[in-house]
């Protein structure tokens, strides 16, 4: 059984301590939070024990789960490699690039084992589109379609410390294009507007935007984003291959039509991306306990951080400049 321990207790921290407290191959031994008390709280609920620090929290554990608040991930990522535990991040490894190439590289000379949490890698249907790209079901990928639309536009006070829609939210789907590709795009175009919140662009911000990455052998990929839908949250992929296609569909609430004379009513569609998405983050949480039991390759990785992050910094210059950017990894 590995021994967990959980930093932060916040809305995301409170999800995976539910997720860690429920797995019967996980221990969560120890909560840490800034705030003592919603530690306490937090650790009360799952029956684990709040303590003072860090440092505390990595003391006797296998590994770690950092959820805490982004601009605390370096700094607690570089303790768990000290203390040599193994972790699971919450993505971005840093805000700043340069920073998070330097804790990488400080993991990697240490052999930390290190898991970025792009929890979408492991939704199910995401993964089936995946294993029949990868067993040649459409022949070469000539063009990936993805979609990230909604629900709504974040709170102001959110925005002004995430980064930007490239490196918050669509950082997600640059990894599961270049997952699904297998490829590392060369170069990126993004073009947005603040159309939802138009205070958005007093932060150099936007709401809606589409991005076309260029691969290395030209294939193309397009990805959609848009902070405020009315209809909920609504998320899909389409690969075009030289044979066929695969696509993994926008999901419903229920998969129910309801067939009445002069209409068909269908299910509405997920409140919001946590809805749609919460089943992966136990998903993901499954997966690196089977690797570290099993020894095995941790992924996704530092790299794929990194990566990812690389191409959300090249997405923002291109949204700044107007211009086709290069990704620099």
């Amino acid at each position: 059984m590995q021994r967990f321990a959980l930093l932060g207790a916040g809305f995301i921290g409170s999800v995976h301590a539910r997720n860690l407290a429920v797995n019967p191959r996980v221990s969560l031994d120890k909560v840490f939070d800034v705030v003592p008390e919603r530690g306490r709280a937090l650790a009360d609920q799952v029956g684990a024990t709040a303590v003072a620090s860090v440092e505390e929290a990595l003391t006797d554990v296998d590994a770690v789960f950092i959820a805490s608040s982004t601009d605390t991930h370096a700094v607690n990522l570089r303790a768990a490699v000290d203390a040599g535990v193994a972790a699971l991040c919450e993505k971005p490894i840093d805000l700043s690039l340069d920073r998070a190439r330097e804790i990488v590289a400080y993991a990697q000379e240490h052999g930390a084992r290190v898991m970025v949490n792009f929890n979408r890698r492991f939704d199910p249907d995401h993964a089936e589109l995946k294993r029949i790209v990868d067993e040649g079901g459409v022949g070469s990928v000539e063009l990936v379609q993805l979609t990230s639309r909604g629900p709504v536009v974040p709170p102001l006070d959110y925005v002004k410390v995430s980064g930007g829609q490239m490196r918050d939210q669509t950082v997600h789907f640059f990894d599961l294009a270049r997952w699904i590709a297998g490829a590392d795009p060369v170069e990126v175009f993004a073009a947005g507007s603040a159309l939802a919140e138009p205070r958005l662009a007093d932060f150099g911000d936007v709401d809606t935007s589409v991005c076309v990455l260029k691969l290395p052998d030209g294939a193309l990929v397009q990805i959609d984003n848009n902070r405020r839908t009315g209809y909920g949250y609504d998320e899909r992929i389409e690969v075009l291959g030289s044979t066929g296609l695969v696509e993994s569909k926008r999901h419903r609430v229920h998969q129910v039509s309801h067939y009445q004379a002069g209409s068909v009513t269908d299910s509405r569609m997920p409140d919001g991306w946590f809805e749609r998405m919460q089943p992966t983050y136990a998903l993901a949480l499954e997966h690196l306990v089977g690797l570290l039991e099993d020894d095995a390759p941790i992924q996704p990785d530092l790299t794929d951080g990194l990566k990812a992050q690389a191409i959300a910094e090249a997405a923002t210059r291109s949204l700044n400049t107007g211009r086709s950017e290069p990704i620099v990894y």
